[in-house]
């Protein structure tokens, strides 16, 4: 049975098993008693294929730094051979 996260306004978040067909009720905080509704939450995948996890990687990591990239790639402006544009 899958495992779905719920937030409390008051608790904050705790985790209940429940069938898919009702995944999307409402439930009762079990701290509190007060009602929680679902969070959604990306599902838990254990193995991904090689392609798969290196591409998600390579994602995450650009979002906080993203490379630089340049039509000539490792040429500098001055170097022999580049066509530099002065504005």
């Amino acid at each position: 049975m899958p495992l779905y996260v719920f937030a409390c306004p008051e608790c904050g978040s705790f985790e209940v098993a429940r069938p898919m067909a009702e995944a999307s009720s409402r439930t009762c905080c079990p701290t509190c008693q007060g009602e929680a509704r679902r969070v959604f939450t990306p599902p838990r995948l254990t193995r991904l294929a090689t392609p798969v996890r290196r591409a998600l990687e390579t994602e995450e990591a650009s979002a906080h730094e993203p490379r630089v990239v340049t039509g000539n790639a490792g040429v500098r402006c001055g170097s022999a051979g580049s066509r530099c544009r002065r504005g």
